[in-house]
């Protein structure tokens, strides 16, 4: 008798927690955010096994039923219409959750290492300017905090702010001038999700059995000294800063990283390669995906900057859906790895995503990206890609930065002719040129420009050896 007593005790107690359980959301879900227009929309949570859940969405006042799996989570899908709100949404079991002051609109992930984190808290005083104008904007933020996992974990420790001056000051100043310039020039309300580390390399933010299943990526990985203020092991931030936001659909990623990759440039397009493939097949999107180039930077290192720029631009080339913006022009102090001019990174990006991603007319949006050479006589002809520009120009006598080789590997500077989308390049010292450079080092900084003011990318026309070829 005794037995049955404790076992009907033991059913009774574990209905009453099953009963008690609460509907839970993930943290990504919650009120203040904005959900991406006109698509199709997860909304997800953990809840008792088997206990139905009533979704009820304002903007069309449609209810939904969904039942929690064995495993205590459920899913389900919604239709969102074009940009708007705010709107609630409302989830029932045996308690209820209502989220309000929902924005329907654009969404953004912001990511990359510090040129991305730099916000007003960390020297990018400019940002002041923009405080009393916030009100304005529709604009929404999510800052991802700063964690590791050796696994992809579900869910993170963070909450949806509107975009004031409060806010923003921790916030991605690249991040926000990207986030005004559409908000401005769609408008419709912008979600900008920051998931950034100042100092990680890329290896990172991309799950670990891909570093270790490429021989190379795995060598280089490995290679990597810890340090006190981030992680470099592969997967650690993807794991936790990136995974648990993949339910959650978005227009697609801002990236601006790089720096830490110089000391291994040559497997840098493999590398992001391969984050770039993991997170679009698990946001199961092609998602548009725009880059800053690094700045130009003093390094005790010959060529390191150059040599990552040469395989971002490698990427750009290797890869759809993708846009690079080049920042050389805006540098400034080429001994501050953090140049302070984020607003023209941030809106050069922004009109980058306008132009391929929106379909505004923004002509030369995208700098000129060489694409060709031929070699005739003693001139060498460059031809670019520019795009829908009206065309190359030069507001100095001669081109800065730009050098000729024969096949002695020896570079001499250069002049050029300048055409629409063709530079002719010349110099007296060499008589049979076989190499074209144009800013290939690690401070150069470039003078040759589209008519639209978007400087042309740094680019060398061969693959010489770095040790075996030297300047004049």
């Amino acid at each position: 008798m005794k037995k049955n007593i404790t076992f009907l005790f033991s059913i009774l107690l574990f209905n009453f927690f099953v009963a008690k359980a609460d509907i839970r959301l993930p943290n990504v879900l919650a009120s203040n955010m904005v959900l991406q227009q006109k698509s199709t929309t997860k909304l997800w949570g953990w809840a008792s096994p088997a206990e139905k859940i009533k979704i009820t969405t304002s903007w069309d006042n449609k209810t939904i039923e969904v039942t929690a799996t064995g495993n205590a989570d459920w899913q389900a899908s919604v239709q969102t219409p074009a940009a708007g709100g705010p709107y609630t949404i409302s989830f029932e079991g045996q308690n209820k959750v209502v989220l309000e002051d929902i924005l329907i609109g654009e969404v953004w992930v912001c990511g990359g290492q510090s040129n991305m984190e730099w916000s007003y808290n960390q020297t990018i005083k400019s940002i002041k300017e923009e405080f009393g104008q916030l009100s304005g904007l529709k604009i929404r933020l999510f800052q991802v905090p700063k964690g590791t996992s050796k696994s992809p974990q579900d869910d993170l420790q963070a909450s949806w702010k509107v975009c004031d001056s409060n806010t923003l000051k921790a916030f991605s100043a690249v991040g926000y001038y990207f986030g005004k310039k559409l908000n401005q020039n769609l408008n419709v309300p912008i979600g900008l999700i920051g998931s950034n580390w100042g100092g990680t390399p890329a290896e990172v933010w991309t799950p670990e059995q891909l570093v270790n299943a490429d021989t190379s990526l795995k060598t280089v990985a490995e290679k990597r000294a810890q340090v006190a203020w981030w992680p470099v092991s592969a997967g650690l931030a993807y794991n936790s800063m990136i995974a648990p936001l993949t339910n959650f659909n978005i227009a697609g990623v801002i990236w601006y990283q790089g720096e830490s990759n110089r000391d291994f440039p040559s497997t840098y397009s493999k590398l992001l390669g391969k984050m770039l493939d993991a997170w679009r097949n698990k946001w199961q999107k092609d998602f548009p995906f725009y880059f800053v180039q690094i700045a130009p930077f003093k390094s005790a290192i010959d060529n390191e900057v150059a040599l990552l720029q040469e395989q971002q631009a490698k990427f750009l080339g290797q890869n759809t859906n993708v846009g690079m913006v080049v920042v050389s022009d805006i540098t400034g102090d080429v001994t501050n790895i953090h140049p302070t001019n984020k607003k023209d990174v941030g809106t050069r990006l922004g009109n980058l995503a306008l132009s391929k991603t929106y379909g505004k007319i923004i002509p030369g949006a995208g700098s000129p990206l060489y694409q060709s050479v031929s070699f005739n006589g003693a001139k060498a002809q460059v031809t670019f890609n520019i795009g829908d520009s009206k065309g190359l120009q030069l507001q100095s006598a001669n081109v800065d930065e730009l050098f000729l080789a024969g096949q002695d590997g020896i570079f001499y500077p250069a002049k050029a002719n300048i055409g629409k989308n063709i530079i002719t390049v010349s110099s007296n010292q060499v008589k049979s040129p076989k190499a074209v450079r144009y800013q290939f080092s690690n401070t150069g900084i470039g003078n040759l420009k589209n008519k639209e003011g978007l400087p042309v990318a740094p680019f060398r026309t061969d693959n010489w050896e770095i040790g075996q070829t030297k300047i004049k």
